[in-house]
């Protein structure tokens, strides 16, 4: 059982209360946080088919259970450690600093489950990037290597001085309050540099390279799903500020807003230009207001959080039809689009309509001028380069050495079957285990 010091009895019976206060916060948060993975496995699951079921949902597991060890061994100490020149923490691996006798141990260990959770959330965007043709075994590479090594180190970069480490993106003025670049663009960039090695699903293109729809299972799934995401979201941006304090009322606001924005956005986006308000990009509009605003949520006005949902929501029904048709990206859940594009424009949108009223930065909209939005570009352009290609450098060596595709009468039969041996929905699929 916890004793109190010396040194604690001492302390204002007032201070004492706001730490636990924060403690007790930031905990819960982190609980909804994790509760996120539910939503991100409902959503590709839905949008994928009933053969892949099992997979994706193995997956997400492996995202939260072997992420969190590495995490816990390496990671938070690549990112939260001894600073090294602004480049990666050095020290305190194992958390091997934290004493659970005192105010300050009890903390970081609360502070590393909170941080923990959205390693998890990092390298779960990417298994719907990669969906349905996945080696399972190499997955846990990649997903170890995210959690481990690509995550911290950018993280590091922009987020290191929440345990007094800043690194060099801090140093610069870069905001993020909650990670649209730090968290969800390091995993939609690590997805498309998956989707792009392992390459598009079987039958996804016809001969003369017109993409075909492949449609997911489940749709009334993949809205529990989102509807999952958006209730964690109340913990992954209020308890980003780590505070029991007022400022977690507005944030809620600002994230609800920008998802509702998103929502109508898409919806009539799709709407317009397909004829139908299709349900699948209605869904992605939501996360894409989400992401969009997780960057600013603490900077913007209610009224800035809706015109980055309206953004957003706009922006990523056109990035997943130029991926798609264009780029002949296959990307089954819209990761890259949702995580990678909109997270990206969410952080620079912050260097536009940061509020003067809010948070503790002016955009150019307010009068502050270029210096932050050419401050959040480099951030985004320096993410970018890191995530993208070291998910680059990740796949070729895993697809080398341990081979990341599925054979084609593998994938044809789903992976539930041939890479664990059961049936999602037992009897309702061609192939069986017998």
């Amino acid at each position: 059982m916890f004793t109190a010091s010396p040194a604690m009895a001492d302390e204002a019976p007032a201070m004492l209360s706001q730490q636990h206060g924060n403690i007790l916060w930031t905990l819960v948060a982190a609980i909804l946080v994790m509760f996120m993975q539910a939503g991100f496995a409902m959503v590709e699951c839905g949008f994928t088919r009933a053969k892949n079921a099992g997979n994706i949902l193995m997956k997400n597991f492996v995202d939260f259970a072997a992420g969190s060890l590495v995490f816990f061994l390496v990671g938070y100490a690549l990112m939260f450690g001894a600073d090294a020149g602004g480049l990666l923490g050095t020290s305190d691996f194992a958390l091997g600093n934290a004493d659970a006798t005192t105010e300050e141990g009890l903390w970081t260990l609360t502070f590393w489950f909170f941080q923990s959770v959205f390693a998890a959330t990092a390298a779960t965007i990417v298994s719907g990037g990669i969906a349905e043709r996945a080696k399972f075994k190499s997955y846990i590479i990649i997903s170890i290597v995210v959690t481990g090594l690509i995550y911290p180190i950018s993280g590091h970069w922009a987020w290191g001085g929440l345990a007094g480490n800043a690194g060099w993106l801090e140093g610069l003025g870069f905001a993020d309050f909650a990670g649209s670049t730090v968290v969800h663009s390091v995993g939609g960039w690590v997805a498309l540099a998956g989707a792009i090695i392992i390459g598009p699903r079987a039958g996804k293109y016809g001969p003369d390279g017109t993409a075909r729809a492949i449609p997911g299972h489940n749709i009334p799934l993949a809205a529990l799903g989102v509807f999952i995401l958006w209730f964690g979201w109340f913990g992954f941006n209020p308890g980003s500020t780590t505070t029991a304090d007022g400022t977690i009322g507005y944030i809620a606001v600002n994230t609800s807003l920008a998802a509702c924005a998103g929502t109508v956005a898409a919806m009539l986006t799709a709407w317009m230009r397909f004829g139908k308000p299709d349900a699948s990009i209605t869904m992605n509009g939501a996360l894409a207001g989400l992401v969009g605003i997780t960057a600013g949520c603490y900077e913007l006005s209610p009224a800035g959080s809706i015109m980055v949902g309206l953004i957003c929501g706009f922006v990523v029904v056109l990035s997943i039809e130029i991926l798609d048709k264009v780029l002949k990206v296959d990307d089954p859940v819209g990761a890259v689009s949702v995580h990678g594009v909109c997270g990206a424009l969410g952080t620079l949108l912050v260097g536009v309509l940061a509020h003067p009223s809010y948070g503790s930065i002016t955009g150019l909209v307010y009068g502050g001028g270029t210096s932050q939005l050419m401050t959040q570009a480099i951030g985004v352009g320096a993410v970018f380069l890191w995530a993208f290609g070291m998910g680059l450098i990740v796949f070729k060596l895993v697809a080398v050495f341990f081979g990341v595709r599925v054979t084609a009468e593998e994938e044809l039969k789903g992976l539930d079957i041939t890479e664990h041996g059961a049936e999602s929905y037992n009897g309702f699929q061609i192939f069986t285990v017998e």
